[in-house]
């Protein structure tokens, strides 16, 4: 059994998005729906809120304290939250795109990724979800395309393998990864997850394995790299969507979470703790993300 707390007992309609802070020992996420960027401080319980002029799906920090970068609708932004403003940093699509930003996260080198999803409600033959690269020249590149929603984008602790998953397909794939120019190669087939559930939001930690957040199931789950499952982590709440190390120590792991009823904003009665971000004791170590260099 692994001991799980309440970190934050928040209300958020879809938290995503979590970045560890080591410098500043701070959590940040976000809430895609509310529209919101949020901050947690764990050693006081400080806790702020920033609300943005577009549904954020994922955030990176980014270098020398600089504020954030987030990935918005669909262009990517720069953050500053001492004023609260947002900076145009590139557009990936066309605003009449029937997609948004979705899960991203920076690789071992600072380049930061971002995925986006499908947002048509039904799902179309011909997706039209991606996942782009932004170099720390801030240059955005397509990597991935034909995708239904981009999620549960992860590297290894070397940097040389990356993990990427198609939530409405159910699969998590595998790419070797040219850390010196992020270039992808020999993508494959890393879980099948038709039979386990919906995959959201990932990580790994520093002996290699990848823990994913299943959503709608109340479980993360630890796959060692040959794609054999280690580890499933039962939560008291139905829909984690992402998960990230933290602490002093880089072993508590953080899942943010949602409510399941889309448009509600009080909380739900069958499900308290739906939007709170959960803390658990993880018996094993992350490695620290890296800001965006750009």
């Amino acid at each position: 059994m692994y001991d799980i707390e309440v970190a934050v007992r928040a209300h958020a309609r879809l938290g995503e998005g979590t970045v560890w802070d080591a410098d500043a020992q701070v959590l940040w996420w976000v809430d895609i729906w509310s529209r919101e960027i949020h901050r947690f401080e764990p050693r006081t319980g400080k806790h702020c809120q920033w609300q943005t002029p577009h549904e954020p799906g994922s955030l990176a920090l980014r270098s020398n304290g600089n504020g954030l970068v987030v990935a918005m609708s669909n262009a990517i932004h720069c953050f500053d939250p001492s004023t609260g403003m947002f900076t145009l940093l590139r557009e990936a699509y066309d605003a009449n795109w029937p997609a948004r930003f979705n899960d991203g996260r920076t690789d071992r080198q600072g380049r930061f990724w971002a995925g986006s999803t499908d947002t048509r409600e039904n799902a179309p033959a011909e997706p039209v979800a991606a996942l782009y690269r932004l170099d720390t020249a801030t240059h955005l590149t397509l990597q991935l395309d034909r995708l239904f929603c981009s999620n549960g984008l992860a590297w290894s602790p070397d940097g040389t393998r990356m993990y990427h998953a198609d939530s409405h397909l159910r699969r998590v794939w595998c790419c070797d990864f040219d850390t010196a120019t992020g270039e992808l190669a020999q993508r494959r087939l890393f879980i099948d997850m038709s039979e386990v559930g919906i995959p959201d939001g990932a990580t790994t930690d520093a002996e290699g394995c990848y823990w994913i957040a299943l959503w709608q199931a109340g479980r993360i789950l630890r796959y060692d790299p040959d794609g054999d499952l280690m580890a499933q982590v039962e939560l008291p709440t139905r829909a984690p969507t992402c998960c990230e190390f933290g602490g002093e120590n880089l072993d508590v792991l953080y899942v943010s979470t949602a409510n399941l009823q889309r448009g509600a904003l009080s909380t739900d009665v069958t499900d308290p703790l739906a939007g709170s971000v959960l803390a658990m004791d993880a018996r094993v170590r992350g490695v620290r993300s890296m800001p965006y260099c750009g």
